[in-house]
């Protein structure tokens, strides 16, 4: 689901849902499993997984020109389950997860397009713009 939203906001920049791709999400995931720097927090609906949240601690970063940080690298709900706390829970349960672990501050990345994700994390969380991506085809 991850993949075919990015895909569908940015087809040029985001990896195509194709044969193949989910299982080597799946795998990528699964290599973050027991990494005591990375952790997953699922949400369930009762009936299976409706979303899931994967942050890490981050070492300081001289490409970035960044120090320390903790970073959200995914967090995906079901539509079905939207608008009903279940984003609002991952990010604090990963939130918490990184202050416990004395990150100094938090760093995620959203779409562009996916300004329904970006008025959470501004309005509920107070994430502040700091970086724009931009892309050029060659």
């Amino acid at each position: 689901m991850l993949i075919r939203t990015h895909y569908a906001f940015d087809p040029q920049r985001f990896l195509a849902p194709r044969e193949g791709t989910e299982a080597g999400y799946a795998a990528f995931l699964g290599s973050v499993l027991g990494d005591d720097e990375g952790h997953i927090f699922v949400a369930d609906g009762g009936n299976g997984v409706v979303g899931y949240v994967y942050t890490a601690l981050e070492p300081l970063s001289w490409k970035e020109l960044r120090g320390p940080a903790g970073f959200i690298h995914d967090i995906v709900v079901a539509e079905a389950a939207r608008r009903g706390g279940v984003a609002t829970a991952l990010l604090d349960a990963a939130i918490g997860w990184l202050r416990e672990r004395g990150a100094p501050r938090v760093i995620l990345w959203t779409a562009a397009r996916n300004e329904a994700a970006q008025a959470l994390f501004a309005k509920r969380f107070g994430f502040r713009e700091t970086m724009l991506e931009m892309t050029l085809e060659l």
